[in-house]
């Protein structure tokens, strides 16, 4: 799976759970959408490790700045199970 595919994958994630549509792209963060506050930010997390079967360490994820950056964190989990 390569970056493009994980957003791919994280788009359908998104559709489930915000009631606005939003376009997922690389660059888009957490502040681009109105909706994504922390509640909708643990909802995101819990729905992404189940969907890619990963864990992510405590912090890691607030260190991502956009939707790429955490699609290649969730790649490189994935890796490692």
């Amino acid at each position: 799976m390569n970056q493009a595919e994980a957003i791919a994958k994280l788009q359908t994630i998104f559709d489930d759970l915000f009631l606005e549509p939003v376009s997922l792209t690389p660059a888009l963060s957490a502040k681009d959408v109105p909706e994504w506050d922390s509640l909708m930010h643990i909802s995101l997390l819990v729905a992404v490790e189940k969907a890619f079967a990963v864990r992510f360490r405590v912090g890691e994820v607030e260190q991502t700045r956009n939707v790429g950056e955490f699609a290649d964190l969730i790649l490189k989990r994935s890796q490692e199970r």
